[in-house]
């Protein structure tokens, strides 16, 4: 399938902030884009589980990521505007993560199973860049593309996401030899030290993509052979929302 919708319906409503490290999502444009937006859902759930097993890896990942995220905007879209979070949707004991209210691959599943069973736990992908990729409509989350991912484009697309987010000094920095990084590298880091093209630890991943977060290549080579030493951020989980 193609995502061409989804492409326009992010480029109407995503904007670029903070100099272009971060975008912002216009939530009551999508609103009011609602029956296209629909549109674009409804064909993601026509997608069977025969024919997605027909495609490339690279188009299969492509699809779960833009799924994941234009199911989030819909989820925020049920409580629009009467929330500050994500956190919001759901209570304790109903994460707005677990909520099964997705129709895919002939299932009706979460944004979790999306992103942990179909994404990282299929034994298939193995790449952690796409923890840059899933939005889950917070601030402190990586940007929220302003154009659907596909299997053509998808390893640049990852890439780049990757080196955006780690160019964010509110997000992830270097400071007198400490790295400060968000706390996706704290609840995900095995995925970064599983063997992706051949990293081992996590400062063997950050050394490839040091120069975003502004190392000099003396820091690098450092962290191919040691992890530098690694403080966690704290997470903004308010909407990701324009302001």
């Amino acid at each position: 399938m193609t995502h061409e919708t989804w492409s326009q319906l992010l480029q109407a409503h995503v904007v670029a902030t903070d100099d272009g490290a971060s975008t912002a999502v216009d939530y009551a444009g999508f609103a009011q884009d609602q029956a296209t937006f629909q549109s674009y859902l409804t064909q993601l759930s026509s997608v069977s589980n025969a024919q997605f097993e027909e495609w490339s890896e690279a188009d299969q990942l492509a699809f779960l990521i833009n799924a994941y995220n234009a199911f989030t905007v819909a989820l925020i879209l049920t409580k629009w505007p009467d929330l500050e979070s994500i956190k919001d949707i759901g209570g304790w004991f109903s994460s707005p993560w677990k909520q099964a209210f997705i129709s895919l691959l002939g299932e009706k599943v979460s944004l979790d199973h999306i992103e942990h069973t179909w994404i990282r736990g299929a034994g298939r992908y193995e790449d952690p860049r796409i923890h840059f990729a899933v939005n889950c409509a917070s601030i402190g989350c990586p940007a929220l593309r302003n154009e659907a991912y596909t299997g053509a484009q998808l390893n640049d697309q990852l890439n780049q996401q990757t080196r955006q987010f780690l160019s964010d000094r509110s997000r992830n920095r270097l400071d007198q030899g400490t790295v400060y990084l968000s706390s996706i590298f704290k609840w995900y880091r095995e995925d970064f030290e599983k063997g992706w093209r051949g990293y081992s630890s996590l400062g063997s991943f950050l050394a490839d993509y040091g120069d975003a977060l502004g190392a000099t290549e003396s820091q690098r080579r450092s962290w191919r052979e040691s992890t530098p030493e690694v403080s966690i951020l704290s997470y903004d989980w308010r909407l990701n929302s324009i302001r």
